[in-house]
């Protein structure tokens, strides 16, 4: 009664794009970038207790090299922006960003020249994740919403987007 006996002689049959989106879809590696109270609401989604490991996301990746999502949670300096923004450019195509928490997405409550308003004036965000601090089911819900996101593109489509977000 297993998967075996439905499907005559071992053959699937799909197409490309939706077995590539399957596959990227469970094989994500978040780059965590904390960097004030939201990061502690994004560190315990990786906890026991929420198991990001049923979506394939084991451990967060400790190079912008290995990861294809970028979770940036809390408020972004002027000074930390390049940093962002480098660390976005190091990470290989394709390639996902979540904005988590009011601080990332939009200034938060510090509405002054030394923090950004919004991390999407310097690179290009999929997920805003509201709230102050969100809890860790309201990323999990952001990571789902990706995901939806992910299994209806198509790959000559995303092929012209990572074309605009690179040039």
């Amino acid at each position: 009664m297993g998967l075996e006996e439905k499907i005559p002689d071992s053959v699937i049959l799909t197409t490309l794009d939706k077995m590539v989106n399957w596959a990227r879809k469970r094989s994500m590696w978040p780059l965590g970038f904390g960097l004030a109270c939201c990061a502690i609401e994004m560190i315990s989604t990786f906890s026991a207790h929420f198991d990001l490991s049923r979506f394939g996301m084991e451990v967060m990746r400790p190079s912008p090299r290995q990861a294809d999502l970028m979770i940036i949670a809390g408020r972004v300096s002027m000074k930390m922006a390049p940093v962002v923004k480098t660390l976005y450019e190091q990470m290989p195509n394709p390639k996902w960003v979540i904005s988590m928490g009011a601080c990332a997405s939009c200034g938060g409550v510090f509405n002054n020249y030394a923090i950004l308003q919004g991390v999407d004036r310097i690179i290009p965000v999929d997920i805003y994740v509201p709230g102050c601090p969100p809890r860790p089911e309201q990323l999990m819900d952001g990571i789902i919403k990706l995901h939806e996101k992910l299994q209806s593109e198509s790959l000559k489509d995303a092929r012209e987007e990572w074309g605009r977000r690179i040039g």
